[in-house]
């Protein structure tokens, strides 16, 4: 095997090159992790992605849980007023980020493109209020026994009302009740990004599964 003959100073040398080396090598890896970190607040967190229909259909098992959940077994859709629905909302679903700085002087600021929140909603009529407390009371006895958790519960001169929320799915469901013995129960599914390729309805929104209300009351 052939020698390498280096004097000292030659070996100097090499270790002074190969420190350098390594010292630009580091600097650039940290202009590069501040490049990502600069470019992360600048765009602010991500929006989670989610099918609206799929989300739409879970919302509709969720909004039959609490119904179970209220006991009311002769209670009838309001379809008078509104009957079941189903709808997406993109205006509550803002820019994030520093990039947004701007949006703070305008008065209609623009949403996060291809981000909407999915509403379902139906309400029961002849519930009078001494009925939907005790119908409040019992939904949340029972959807805290199943893991739900207690977002507010309000039963005052103001107001009666009861928010949840399930367990893992950041999904809420609130039951309020209103004059005239309405008790209307919407569950909301947060702001989400739908996929490329969503099929869209004739308002350019993207399509929702159909809603039936609660199996019970399905004509």
């Amino acid at each position: 095997m052939a020698k390498t003959n280096m004097t000292p100073e030659s070996r100097r040398k090499a270790v002074r090159v190969t420190t350098a080396g390594l010292g630009i090598a580091a600097a650039l890896a940290g202009l590069v992790g501040l490049a990502r970190w600069f470019e992360g607040v600048w765009e602010g967190e991500p929006y989670p992605v989610a099918d609206p229909a799929a989300t739409s259909r879970h919302l509709d098992e969720r909004s039959q849980a609490v119904y179970d959940a209220l006991a009311l077994p002769d209670a009838r859709l309001d379809t008078k007023r509104s009957g079941p629905r189903a709808y997406t909302d993109a205006y509550t679903c803002d820019r994030r980020g520093l990039r947004t700085l701007s949006d703070a002087l305008d008065p209609s600021p623009p949403s996060e493109p291809h981000v909407v929140s999915v509403t379902y909603d139906w309400t029961l009529r002849d519930v009078p209020r001494a009925r939907a407390v005790t119908a409040l009371a019992h939904a949340r006895r029972e959807l805290t026994r199943q893991g739900w958790k207690v977002a507010e519960h309000q039963n005052d001169r103001y107001g009666l009302e009861l928010s949840m929320r399930p367990p893992r799915d950041g999904t809420s469901v609130a039951i309020t009740a209103y004059p005239g013995g309405r008790l209307e129960v919407s569950a909301y599914a947060g702001c989400a990004r739908y996929p490329e390729g969503t099929p869209m309805d004739i308002d350019g929104e993207p399509e929702l599964a159909a809603m039936r209300a609660p199996v019970q009351l399905r004509g």
